[in-house]
């Protein structure tokens, strides 16, 4: 096998995998920081090996085999986890390589023994609860579910958040320790404290998706490989959790906000405003699988919640013929509820786009003005630009401007920029003098 060839296929293999091998480790050893290194660790002998030797019959239970032996090597160094390294000896046997070689029964090693069928999706779950612990800041949270749940490394993580490396490396290694610290058992939280946590990988979960879906700084309105990092995440929580309808309510947000996708950039990577999308390029497939998960969430007797409540929000999108079309007083009803349920500035906002539909901007104005007296939007480019849009369609052309200029210089995606330069240009020349 060629060295490219081989680490595409040790690439392949550990973003499939990676999150099982990391969660059975972790429930092996019961240290997930030490899980999450030898995990690492057999990846490394992976991109050496396999391409000189070819792939294994068994990728996942060979680098399990290994990452196995190599928390045992960690446990001989450390003579006060003698009882646990015996555990696992004994589980291991006798035979196969340190290196990473074919275990001496490779089948019992990658199915059998380390392959619990029973163990998978209780390994998964517990793996996104700790990497999603209160005791983690939201950054930390991020970093550490993209790590070993996504499988994504260091620099793919800084470059999809567009901060150095260095960061994300110190978020990962400061939420390890912090987990350390806290003494955080790997393992799916008790019945009192599901919930609680539950709601914070949710919550990370839905901002890897919206990071995606509309990233926040760079030339590219959509980094589709982070929103389909998120997808993946609300497609595993739904299996783990098949009775939680908050699980569910996310998926259809994630399906139907990336149904529109295709339509959303041009062919230069412009944005593609709601109005003028060609709808026929939406994906009608996502948007089946997205309602058919929304109708899961609404089989509860709990409510769907509020990712629920948002993707009723993109369903009335997703069905309507045209904007003109789109039932906007039943997405202002959606939005209360939402703002009675999950109160925020964000949700606030919103409603006045969807009111300014409904009812005009005159109205909507007064609804922003109100959202941007508690002073939360100071730093953000989204007031501005949503009260200067409402200016223009008010004929109020000079504070208009002065909004989309304030929009421009807090607006940290190219792409955004040249929406709000493109309507600032697109002044009256009595009202955008030279």
């Amino acid at each position: 096998m060629t060295e490219p060839a081989g680490r595409a296929a040790v690439a392949a293999v550990w973003h499939i995998e990676s999150a099982r091998i990391v969660g059975a480790l972790a429930r092996y050893t019961g240290d997930f920081a030490l899980a999450e290194d030898v995990a690492q660790e057999a990846l490394a002998e992976a991109l050496v090996t396999w391409p000189r030797e070819g792939v294994p019959r068994h990728p996942a239970g060979w680098l399990l085999t290994v990452g196995r032996r190599r928390a045992i090597d960690h446990f001989r160094r450390h003579a006060v986890q003698d009882r646990k390294y015996a555990v696992l000896a004994q589980e291991l046997g006798e035979g196969g390589t340190a290196a990473g070689g074919e275990p001496a029964d490779p089948l019992r090693a990658g199915e059998a023994v380390l392959w619990d069928p029973d163990q998978i999706d209780d390994d998964l779950l517990a793996l996104m609860f700790v990497a999603c612990h209160p005791v983690l800041s939201r950054e930390a949270r991020i970093a550490l579910t993209l790590r070993v749940v996504a499988g994504l490394t260091s620099d793919e993580i800084a470059k999809a958040f567009l901060v150095p490396t260095a960061t994300v490396q110190a978020r990962i290694t400061r939420a390890k320790k912090a987990l350390a610290a806290a003494g955080v058992p790997f393992e799916v939280p008790p019945p009192e404290q599901r919930a609680e946590r539950l709601g914070s990988v949710l919550t990370v979960v839905y901002l890897i998706f919206t990071e995606g879906s509309s990233a926040s700084a760079g030339d590219a309105l959509i980094r589709q490989d982070l929103a389909n990092e998120g997808q993946r995440l609300a497609r595993i929580l739904t299996r783990l959790v098949p009775d939680e309808p908050e699980a569910h309510g996310l998926l259809a947000l994630t399906e139907l906000t990336a149904a529109r996708f295709p339509a959303r950039v041009g062919k230069d990577g412009e944005p593609v405003l709601l109005a003028d999308q060609d709808r026929r390029r939406w994906d009608h497939a996502a948007i089946r699988r997205g309602r058919a998960a929304l109708s899961r969430a609404q089989q509860s007797e709990r409510g769907v919640g509020a990712y629920g409540l948002q993707a009723m929000i993109a369903e009335c999108h997703a069905v309507a013929a045209s904007v003109e079309d789109t039932d906007w007083e039943r997405i202002v009803s959606l939005y209360d509820a939402l703002a009675h349920l999950a109160p925020s500035p964000v949700v606030d906002l919103n409603r006045a786009v969807a009111l300014s539909m409904a009812r005009g901007p005159a109205a909507a104005l007064e609804a922003v003005d109100a959202v941007a007296a508690d002073g939360a939007w100071a730093t953000s480019h989204l007031l501005p630009s949503v009260r200067g849009e409402l200016l223009l369609r008010l004929g109020r052309g000079e504070e208009a401007r002065g909004e989309l200029e304030r929009a421009i210089k807090l607006c940290g995606n190219e792409r955004e920029r040249a929406v709000l330069r493109g309507k600032l240009a697109g002044l009256h020349p009595s009202q955008n003098p030279e």
